[in-house]
């Protein structure tokens, strides 16, 4: 990183980065076809959580290559200098890589659903039926590796 005085190494606070944030974007490679896509998430114990669709580019591409980056990006504002050119922007970011596989197994599926709720709904759980169950696609990105960067002294969560 080359503001080493902006990166985020502490576990802590990563993972407080990880569960604040609303959308995650899922980077994945096809060749050479880059496709990012932003996706709502969920997380826990080192491991993100997507709920998607049966059948799909996105999918198509993991099945392929099931190695990913994502990026995760909140307390973001711009900051008008009242300058041109020397605006600047601060947030608090994750950029990360895993490896993507599909969970089958309809309680590891039910597990997933749940964990993924709870980031939006804290505390909250359900029942789901089972052919909604048998229907959804679950991805899980075992993280390998992430690093986080936090620009702007407040990080203010409005426009300055």
């Amino acid at each position: 990183m080359r503001h080493s005085e902006k990166e985020i190494t502490d576990l802590d606070e990563l993972e407080t980065i990880l569960r604040s944030a609303d959308i995650c974007r899922l980077a994945m490679a096809d060749d050479n076809i880059p496709y990012i896509v932003p996706m709502n998430y969920g997380y826990r114990d080192h491991t993100l959580y997507f709920h998607c669709a049966p059948e799909g580019r996105k999918l198509e591409f993991i099945r392929k290559n099931p190695e990913v980056c994502f990026e995760i990006d909140c307390n973001t504002t711009i900051a008008n200098t009242g300058r041109p050119c020397n605006w600047t922007s601060r947030y608090t970011s994750i950029i990360g890589y895993g490896k993507a596989t599909v969970v089958n197994d309809p309680k590891h599926k039910k597990d997933a659903l749940n964990i993924i709720v709870d980031h939006y709904a804290p505390g909250t759980t359900y029942t789901y039926p089972e052919e909604n169950v048998e229907k959804v696609t679950i991805l899980k990105v075992k993280i390998t590796q992430m690093t986080g960067k936090k620009s702007g002294p407040e990080n203010q969560s409005r426009r300055s």
